[in-house]
């Protein structure tokens, strides 16, 4: 493993090499220690490389690289603000404004000589007010000649003396799911913008009962995921109650679903039941569970060039650089033909992706299968030797970006889907237990829906407290 880093001026990969040398020639030392050494070097190599991880050739969020610089756009000949031909959202004045303020000239400072009216100018001030609004419901009571009391019916849901509107609950479940507000600041924002009392606990129910009434959604959008075209996956470490659990996405341009699960693999995937009765092409990153499912795939080329990066930066993979610019090109060249390639520039691709790995597994040869030493198995490979074989063993999955429209270059989708709930995670540093954790995803899951089908949050939330399914829910 050949290591490109440099700590404290000292280069890392000529000092491992020195050291590497004088065990070698030292004759003295016994077999144990000389493999003691040798682990200890094997760790100090794999440490070093760590070091040299960031978001460019791993996983890693860009938030994590050190001393991060933020890209500076090349200037340009516009003037600041909008550009002539946009479409602008200058504030437009309203036809119709709730106050009219009259105001009139001060007549001492005219000059002498009579003045008539010929009309006014304006000027608009469009500010807000908010303001709780409370429904008293005096229901009417008679009383017969028997003495019979017949009390007038309430509105429906209206069961209790006092009790909150589908106003609270819709601020309240937008605030803390959707804008992922914690609770103790959703209730000040109540009590000092609105005067208005609300417990924490009474924030956990108005979520519990929008979770109740989603079910029904639910069920629904995993019937459309599972008939789709394309679907993409991904799952992301989440923390409840103190432990380390999963978040399973399912998605695409249309639906999204979220699932918690303590498993990451093939368990978790059953009991979302989605992926069974799926036919299409799945997007993923190679988790190797997906592959159990009898239907097409796509693997995610952004992934794939992170790991070239890092194959070049750190294990010298010449073969990487040519393999990463190639996809790339690949990538450019169906843009620009619209959604996929013809038959022969396809063939041109893929003879020159095959040419590559050729190369390639002259430079990254696989473990000499003499040197197994009595061990049984697969023998370990280097990172940059199992990207090449799996470029290599899962050639149509890579490459079906170019020939088939829907399927995209990357797995992005399901990475913005799951982007919010890592902010989650970020803000509130885990969720305090399951029915938190299932909540949030069943109600994310529908303002996602929603927003892909161009219904806003705070309507989605309406609709659901009024007991209304969207229009999109009802054309299908």
């Amino acid at each position: 493993m050949v290591i490109l880093m440099t700590v404290g001026n000292i280069d890392v990969e000529a000092t491992i090499e020195r050291v590497q040398a004088l065990i070698a020639e030292e004759k003295e030392l016994s077999p144990a220690l000389k493999s003691s050494l040798e682990v200890l070097l094997l760790l100090v190599t794999l440490l070093v490389n760590r070091l040299g991880l960031n978001s460019k050739n791993s996983s890693k969020p860009p938030a994590t690289d050190p001393h991060r610089r933020r890209r500076s756009r090349d200037p340009s000949d516009r003037r600041p603000g909008g550009q002539k031909g946009r479409d602008g959202t200058t504030l437009q004045p309203v036809d119709d404004p709730d106050e009219v303020e009259i105001l009139l000239v001060d007549r001492t400072t005219l000059p002498a000589g009579p003045c008539r009216e010929v009309g006014y100018e304006t000027r608009q001030v469009i500010d807000l007010e908010i303001a709780r609004v409370v429904t008293e419901y005096r229901a009417q009571v008679l009383e017969d000649s028997q003495g019979h009391r017949h009390v007038a019916s309430f509105p429906e849901g209206v069961t209790r003396p006092v009790q909150y509107g589908i106003g609270v609950k819709v601020n309240a479940v937008y605030m803390s799911q959707y804008q992922l507000i914690p609770y103790h600041r959703v209730v000040d924002h109540f009590e000092e913008q609105l005067q208005l009392p609300v417990s924490p606990g009474s924030l956990f129910n108005f979520n519990q009962e929008a979770y109740a009434i989603l079910e029904d959604f639910e069920h629904w959008v995993k019937n459309r995921l599972s008939s789709s075209s394309v679907l993409h996956v991904d799952e992301t470490g989440i923390n409840i109650d103190g432990k380390r659990n999963w978040l399973h996405t399912t998605s695409n341009a249309n639906f999204t679903f979220f699932y918690p699960h303590s498993k990451r693999g093939g368990e978790a995937l059953e009991e979302i039941g989605i992926l069974s009765a799926f036919h299409g092409v799945l997007c993923h990153d190679h988790w190797k569970p997906y592959y159990r499912y009898e239907c097409r795939h796509g693997l995610c080329n952004a992934h794939h060039l992170r790991e070239l990066e890092r194959a070049w930066e750190q294990d010298q993979q010449s073969w990487a650089q040519s393999m990463a610019s190639l996809l790339k090109e690949g990538n450019q060249a169906v843009l620009d033909a619209g959604g996929h390639l013809e038959a022969f520039e396809f063939e041109t691709f893929r003879q020159r992706y095959r040419k590559i790995l050729e190369e390639a597994e002259k430079e990254c040869p696989a473990p000499d299968e003499n040197q197994r030493n009595g061990r049984r198995g697969r023998l370990g490979r280097s990172k940059s030797r199992n990207l090449l074989e799996r470029l290599r063993d899962f050639e149509s999955d890579v490459l079906r970006f170019m020939v088939e429209d829907e399927v995209p270059f990357s797995n992005n989708q399901a990475e913005n889907d799951l982007r919010m709930t890592k902010v989650q995670q970020k803000i509130s540093g885990c969720f305090r237990s399951w029915d938190g954790a299932r909540m949030f995803c069943r109600i994310r899951g529908y303002l996602s829906t929603c927003r892909k089908q161009g219904v806003s949050a705070s309507k989605a939330l309406r609709l659901l407290f009024e007991g209304k399914l969207p229009q999109f829910m009802l054309e299908r």
